[in-house]
């Protein structure tokens, strides 16, 4: 069936990772590895491959009435490091962990005013179980249709109805065809809406962000856009991709998103720079982004440097503070990944991922208290609980 069973010390967490190819050996393959008296909810990252409606139904019938949420991918991160056409899971004891959720379904309308009433709801719901107080102890991460253009817009709302809640998350994939990414919610697939999942419990965790890129000299100012589509049509006065290459010493007909992952692009907000990914060149020498971009912003060339060593220095950090994660939920820009596949060292970043129990998925983008970026691994580590 394709069962594959890694689970960690029973301690409120279970994870789970299937490589079976039918829906219905799937959705059995995790409940034999989840179904528990003490589970309570079930997040999950799966490859767009699978037939998603019988992946739905399969699911409704193995797991009844347990609050399912996940979203589809570009490359699975498993208990073994990892995965491609596969579902990695991770179940949550109600005992440790008070989780609510709920669907945003039309992200283009949503408003402050919502995102207010949906933060009250989910806190009100996770109170009816609440392991914690809210205040301190919780934190909410955002799945989001990876194509849908309206991520700065529910964010924005979101972050400000939040306040002190710390938030990340990111946006689902498509094993890198951008055609159709989907979240799952409430027993079915949605494409165009949005999950907000609040997670309250009684132990130490961290939300985090990094990336290994460092700035250049090298600038580029958006002198012509057309932000609803989040296209740049002029770099500098020239066509964009034309500057573009220019500016890395490439080809026009070599842009690709190999290139784009290795050549990335970052606006400077504050001290920070956070990465401003490309997804596409167009026939007109304009260039689509993965992020929202508006005339007249400057972004500048970055460099990447070792992802390994940003790595270990960002779980070198977590560990101080929360000693050795019991799981790592981590969403790892689908770029990174191009990036290890073209330069190698995957083994080695595996053992990173394996060693610190990280679970996630590869992104079109990533949400981090309330900004959307690209290029980075954002997540929470959450630390094992404390005896005495």
């Amino acid at each position: 069936m394709g069962l594959a069973q890694f689970s960690f010390d029973n301690e409120g967490i279970t994870t789970a990772v299937s490589f079976a190819q039918q829906a219905e050996e799937v959705a059995e393959d995790l409940a034999q590895q989840l179904l528990n008296p003490d589970l309570g909810f079930v997040l999950f990252f799966c490859s767009a491959e699978y037939d998603l409606p019988a992946l739905s139904k399969a699911l409704t019938r193995h797991f009844g009435d347990m609050p399912l949420v996940g979203c589809t991918t570009a490359g699975e991160i498993t208990p073994e490091g990892y995965g491609r056409g596969c579902i990695s899971a991770i179940g949550f004891d109600h005992r440790n962990f008070s989780i609510a959720s709920v669907l945003i379904d039309e992200m283009e309308r949503f408003s402050l005013y919502d995102a207010q009433a949906l933060v009250d709801n989910l806190i009100s719901d996770c109170r009816s179980n609440a392991v914690a107080p809210i205040k301190d102890h919780s934190f909410a991460l955002t799945l989001l249709d990876g194509l849908s253009s309206r991520e700065e817009v529910v964010l924005a709302a979101l972050s400000a109805a939040l306040g002190s809640i710390p938030h990340f998350g990111g946006s689902a994939g498509d094993d890198n065809h951008l055609t159709h990414t989907h979240v799952y919610y409430n027993g079915q697939f949605h494409n165009g809406a949005a999950v907000v999942v609040l997670i309250n419990t009684h132990l130490d965790f961290e939300v985090f962000t990094t990336h290994h890129l460092q700035p250049s000299t090298e600038k580029l100012v958006v002198t012509k856009v057309d932000s609803d589509s989040r296209r740049v049509l002029e770099f500098n006065a020239e066509p964009a991709a034309k500057e573009y290459a220019r500016l890395i010493g490439r080809d026009l007909d070599e842009l690709d998103m190999h290139i784009f992952s290795s050549h990335p692009l970052a606006v400077k907000i504050s001290e920070r720079y956070y990465p401003r990914a490309i997804q596409q060149t167009n026939p007109d020498q304009s260039l689509t982004f993965y992020c929202a971009v508006e005339n007249g912003i400057v972004l500048t060339a970055m460099n990447t440097t070792s992802l390994l060593d940003n790595v270990n220095q960002l779980f070198q950090g977590l560990n101080q503070r929360l000693g050795e994660p019991l799981i790592t939920i981590g969403c790892d820009c689908f770029l990174r990944r191009l990036e290890i596949d073209s330069k190698g060292g995957q083994q080695a970043i595996e053992e990173v991922l394996q060693k610190q129990h990280v679970i996630g998925f590869n992104t079109y983008g990533e949400q981090f208290n309330g900004m959307h970026i690209n290029q980075t691994f954002t997540g929470v580590a959450i630390g094992r609980p404390k005896y005495g």
